[in-house]
C-alpha cells in the first residue's frame, strides 16, 4: 500500500534464529509490500544471524546475493533477541526504522500503516495483535510482562510492547547509545520518547517450526527489564524487610507477654523452624536481588559486549 508521496527511507531490522525454511518466505513478501508501497531502491532489510544453529546464515547470504535490499549480520554467539536487534539498529540507514520478528507471524502488509504513523508525527509505533497465535502460557506470560511494565518503567496503560514496532531515526540514535550487556529495547524506547501510538494488526500463524521463546528465556527477558531499568525490586525487597523487622517485633512482645502471664508454656518448635524458614527466604531473596544488581554491574564495568559481529554479507 502507498503510504505517502514524500520520499523518505526504510529500514527493517529482523533478528534471525532457526528460519533457514522461512527467510525465502519472509524475503519476498517484505519485497513485494515495499514495492507495493512504491519504496523500491528505498528501503533495506537488516537480517541478523543470532548465530542460530541451522544453516540460516548460509541463506542469508545467497539472499543477499539475490536481493540487492538485503544486508546480512551474523554474531559470533547467540546473544539473545534484543541484541541481536541492537545489532541490527546500529546498522540501519533508514529514516524510519520498522524491527519485526524472522516467522512471518508479524505480517509485513502492516509495515505501510505503522510508517504512515510515524508520518504523522509520532516517534515510535507499536502494533497490538487482534488474534495472537501463541501458546496460553505464552499469552498469560505477556499478561503479567504488561502489569510488571507498567509498575517498573512507567508504561501507559493501554500499550502493549509489541516485538513488531516502528521508529523513527533520532530515536533509534538516542537508544543504540547504550552500550550495556542486557539491552531491554522496549526500556531503552521509553527512556527515550512518550509519543507513541499503536495500530491494530492481524496476528498471523508462524510458517515454520516452533517458536524460539520458551519459559527460561521469557523469564530471563523479564528479569533482565526488572534490574536494567528500575530500582523498584530493590525498593521492594527494603519494605519487605522492614515490614518483617516490625512484626518480629510485635511477636516477640507478644510472645514475651504471654510467657509472663503463663510460665507453664512450652516453646513451640514447629512456629519456631517455620519463623525461621519464613523470614530466611525472604532474606535469600533479598540478597539474591541485590547481587543481580551488582552482578550487572560488575559485567558493565568489566565491559561485557552487547553483540560481537562474525560476518557482514557487504564485506564479502
Amino acid at each position: 500500500m502507498r503510504v505517502d508521496q514524500k520520499t523518505y527511507s526504510l529500514s527493517i531490522v529482523v533478528p534471525v534464529y532457526r528460519s533457514a525454511e522461512i527467510l525465502p518466505l519472509l524475503v519476498r513478501t517484505v519485497g513485494e509490500e515495499m514495492h507495493s508501497a512504491g519504496l523500491d531502491g528505498r528501503f533495506e532489510l537488516v537480517l541478523v544471524n543470532d548465530s542460530s544453529p541451522d544453516n540460516s546464515w548460509e541463506v542469508i547470504r545467497t539472499l543477499a546475493r539475490e536481493f540487492p535490499f538485503v544486508k546480512g549480520i551474523s554474531l559470533r554467539r547467540n546473544f539473545g533477541q534484543h541484541n541481536a536487534t541492537m545489532a541490527g539498529l546500529n546498522h540501519a540507514t533508514g529514516e524510519f526504522v520498522v524491527i519485526m520478528d524472522d516467522d512471518l507471524q508479524h505480517p509485513p502488509s502492516a509495515i505501510g500503516t505503522m510508517v504512515a504513523t510515524l508520518l504523522e508525527g509520532y516517534d515510535v509505533c507499536y502494533t497490538n495483535y487482534l488474534n495472537r497465535q501463541h501458546a496460553a502460557w505464552k499469552k498469560f506470560g505477556s499478561k503479567f510482562n504488561d502489569w510488571v511494565a507498567t509498575r517498573l518503567l512507567d508504561k501507559p496503560k493501554g500499550l502493549y510492547l509489541s516485538s513488531f514496532k516502528a521508529l523513527r531515526k533520532e530515536v533509534v540514535d538516542e537508544v543504540i547509545k547504550y552500550d550495556g550487556p542486557y539491552a531491554y529495547l522496549d526500556g531503552l524506547i521509553l527512556d527515550v520518547t512518550r509519543s507513541i501510538k499503536t495500530v491494530d494488526i492481524h496476528h498471523q500463524a508462524r510458517q515454520d517450526g516452533k517458536g524460539n521463546y520458551n519459559l527460561s528465556r521469557s523469564l530471563s527477558l523479564w528479569l533482565k527489564m526488572a534490574t536494567s531499568f528500575s530500582v523498584l525490586p530493590l525498593r521492594i525487597a527494603s519494605i519487605a524487610g522492614f515490614s518483617l523487622a516490625s512484626l518480629s517485633m510485635v511477636f516477640i512482645a507478644i510472645v514475651i507477654i504471654e510467657k509472663l502471664r503463663h510460665p507453664e508454656i512450652q516453646a513451640g518448635w514447629s512456629s519456631l523452624i517455620a519463623t525461621i524458614l519464613f523470614i530466611g527466604g525472604i532474606q535469600t531473596l533479598c540478597i539474591g536481588m541485590v547481587g543481580e544488581y551488582l552482578g550487572r554491574t560488575y559485567l558493565k564495568l568489566n565491559r561485557k559486549p552487547q553483540y560481537v559481529v562474525a560476518h557482514r554479507t557487504w564485506e564479502g
